[in-house]
């Protein structure tokens, strides 16, 4: 709608005069449903006149009654909006219903031509060729309007524009032919050069050949739409034919064709064709232009033949033109694809001394051979300011990147920080990821890295890892920072740079390890459990070095538990422990009270090999022993034996008499027995003593069995009393075959020897 001052209460429906009077009975209707509102609200704009008095004229009345109406009014009301962008507005802004098409009924009851081309244009320019074809549709359809020639002219170029091609050509073939309407060669022209762009040579040659079917007589416009059409995809042959029926049909070439074809043979690479063509300006009296130069000059770059683009450079002054920031762009481009940097830095510096404009195109030719020369480097920074004070951003953003790691490698980090912060300045630039990690690479190698903890600083507030385009950086690039800040009591921060990091499927151990050492060094042994947590979940190999540093934390907060499960994880991973860390636990175990946790620890490490600093491992077995868990300690002991680390039993079942427990004194030494295990007699004694005294007659006998059955020497008042023992307690028939057992070693010296303990 029509944009307007409201000078009263109540407007015209759809008017477009905002100063029209609003008729009585329409504001009657509008009026009936809200009566109560408008008489409460008349007052405040227009108060009634009170009775005039005896010295008040009414011409004083009412000029005072017309002070007080103006007092609203504005002072400058604004320009009334043309009808056509009303009408654009409103299907922009609307779905397209039947409600619509009548509002635009009552806005213009008559689509005149002029509205339609204004609407068609006004859409045109806000690239919406869908809403051009749809009002053009409704106005000749439902609306009565008529289309001129006029009205084809202008949008069938527009919807060939936006490649709606197919809208396009059954406008041009079966609507306008509906209307008894010509089409114009600029029309037809329009349409053969969209289905070049679009890549469809095929159809603009068809359409072409049918031209003169509908009456168009073909010149050279048609032509050079549908040579510059084939060309695009290189149909050389067919451009050929087609020019030459141009001349055979007696069209005229224009400037427009030769460059149309020099152009598409440079295309082609066809350069024989291209000179020729060329060469024949002159023939048929057509004057080349800079764009004809130009434009051979950039064939035989595209070629790849410098010495003769550069003959064609130097001839363009002789020939009356002088260069132009395109000949100039396009030599640039060529040195610099040719690696001949040093004559595209002569050609730039020439443009600057005849004050040529330098454009982004001149920019984008010669900062790739800058940024990859480390010789180049001061010119590509100076490069990049001149880009920064003109305010021009280069189409290629890789520049940068290039540039900063070129700078880095030359080891001009201070260089390299520049330019990062002037890229940053540029519009529509966004800093590439990769781009931060080869300056954080590059200041950590220089020993900047307090340096490479700022530009980290500056990644993860401005969240570009968190895009899902963004690259995934290399291992080398976050590494060495994440190092650093573990080393320094930063580790939350290397954490949270490498989640981002992980979000992208990077698994690097010596990031994972980096930052378990760090959590470790730091007492977060929680934080590292949880990322050893997430490496074991996906497969990542751990360091030794780590675990330990995990398991040396949890002992220091004196939690052995929390150790032990540390070690647990660390032999699960294919680590085997160092002996002072198998130690280390056992003996944090010990002090704890976790003596059955402490043997379990202890024969892990015997079955694993290290028997080194056993000292430990005979105190838990002593322990398992005191506290009752005999058939573990046993157990424990023959484990020991049979990867050669024997116990001093001697001392043990000695120390277990000391402390009262014959019992478990009387199991090790039976075992000892049975095993054979080397044990001096006197401590046998010992125990069959400690038997005696607390009266155990039957373990005492059997075990006094074995040792004369061993050959051992037992004291002979000893064996009377057990014997004496044995009888009052009924046990008469062993009482008796331990009398003839001392018998027959009374008679023989037993032919085994004595048996000695260890160290005896």
């Amino acid at each position: 709608m029509a944009r307007r001052h409201l000078r009263i209460p109540i407007l015209p429906l759809l008017s477009r005069n905002p100063h029209a009077p609003t008729p009585f009975n329409l504001r009657h209707a509008l009026c009936s449903s809200t009566t109560a509102t408008v008489d409460t609200a008349a007052p405040a704009i227009d108060p009634p006149t009170p009775a005039a008095s005896a010295g008040e004229t009414p011409a004083a009345a009412a000029a005072e009654g017309e002070s007080a109406v103006d007092s609203f009014m504005p002072l400058a009301p604004r320009e009334e909006e043309p009808l056509h962008e009303t009408i654009f507005t409103m299907i922009r802004r609307r779905k397209w219903t039947t409600r619509m098409e009548n509002s635009i009924r009552l806005l213009s009851p008559t689509l005149t031509a002029p509205l339609v081309h204004g609407v068609i244009s006004a859409a045109a320019a806000a690239n919406r060729a869908d809403l051009s074809l749809q009002f053009f549709r409704f106005a000749y359809r439902r609306a009565g309007f008529r289309p001129e020639p006029a009205t084809f002219a202008l949008l069938v170029p527009i919807l060939a524009s936006k490649r709606m091609l197919n809208h396009a050509r059954c406008i041009l073939l079966e609507t306008m032919p509906a209307f008894s309407v010509a089409p114009g060669e600029a029309t037809v022209a329009a349409l053969v050069a969209a289905y070049g762009k679009a890549g469809i040579p095929q159809e603009a040659v068809k359409l072409f050949r049918l031209m003169p079917e509908l009456g168009i007589t073909r010149t050279a416009l048609s032509y050079n739409a549908v040579l510059k059409a084939i060309l695009c995809r290189g149909r050389e042959a067919m451009s050929r034919r087609i020019y030459n029926a141009m001349i055979a049909d007696g069209v005229v070439p224009t400037l427009a064709t030769y460059n149309t074809l020099i152009w598409g043979f440079g295309m082609c690479k066809k350069m024989e064709s291209a000179v020729r063509v060329f060469a024949d300006m002159k023939t048929h009296g057509v004057t080349a232009d800079v764009t004809t130069y130009n434009t051979l000059l950039n064939a035989w770059v595209r070629a790849g033949d410098l010495e003769s683009a550069r003959n064609v450079f130097d001839e363009m002054p002789g020939a009356g033109f002088e260069q132009n920031t395109i000949s100039y762009n396009v030599m640039i481009k060529g040195y610099v694809e040719a690696n001949k940097v040093e004559e595209a830095v002569g050609l730039f510096t020439e443009m600057g001394e005849k004050g040529l404009r330098l454009s982004e195109k001149t920019f984008a030719a010669l900062m790739p051979g800058l940024c990859d020369n480390e010789g180049k480097a001061a010119e590509a920074r100076k490069a990049v300011e001149d880009m920064a004070e003109r305010r021009l951003t280069p189409k290629d953003k890789s520049v940068f990147l290039r540039l900063v790691t070129t700078l880095c490698k030359a080891g001009d980090l201070d260089g390299a920080l520049e330019v990062h912060r002037k890229s940053g300045q540029f519009k529509h630039v966004l800093l590439d990821p990769r781009q931060y990690g080869v300056l954080m690479e590059g200041l950590c190698a220089g020993g900047k890295c307090d340096g490479a903890v700022e530009v980290l600083d500056d990644l993860l507030e401005k969240g570009t890892l968190l895009s899902p385009k963004s690259p995934v950086l290399e291992a080398p690039a976050y590494n060495p920072v994440i190092e650093y800040l573990c080393n320094n009591g930063n580790t939350n921060k290397a954490e949270t740079f490498f989640r981002q990091l992980m979000k992208k499927g990077v698994d690097d151990k010596s990031a994972f390890n980096s930052l378990i050492r760090g959590h470790a060094k730091e007492g977060a042994l929680e934080a590292a459990q949880e990322i050893l947590a997430i490496m074991t979940r996906r497969g990542v190999p751990t360091d030794p070095h780590s675990h330990a540093l995990l398991i040396d934390g949890f002992l220091k907060k004196n939690e052995p538990a929390d150790a032990k499960t540390a070690l647990d994880s660390m032999m699960e991973q294919g680590h085997l422990p160092r002996p002072a860390l198998f130690q280390s636990v056992m003996a944090a175990l010990f002090n704890d009270g976790r003596v059955q946790t402490a043997s379990r620890v202890m024969k892990t490490m015997i079955e694993k090999g290290v028997t080194e600093n056993m000292d430990m491992a005979h105190k838990i077995v002593e322990a398992l022993f005191m506290r009752g868990h005999v058939d573990e300690a046993i157990g424990r002991v023959n484990l020991m034996v049979e990867n050669v680390c024997m116990p001093d039993l001697d001392k043990l079942v000695v120390a277990l008499c000391q402390k009262d427990k014959v019992m478990e004194a009387h199991k090790l030494a039976d075992f000892a027995l049975d095993r054979d295990f080397e044990v001096s007699f006197s401590t046998y004694d010992r125990v069959l003593e400690a038997l005696y005294t607390e009266e155990k007659t039957l373990p005492a006998y059997s075990m006094l069995c074995k040792i004369k059955h061993k050959g051992g020497v037992v004291d002979q008042k000893g064996c009377d009393a057990l014997m004496s023992s044995l009888k009052s307690g009924g046990y008469s028939k062993q009482a008796d075959i331990l009398s003839r057992i001392l018998a027959e070693s009374g008679s023989s010296t037993s032919k085994k020897g004595k048996k000695f303990a260890m160290g005896a």
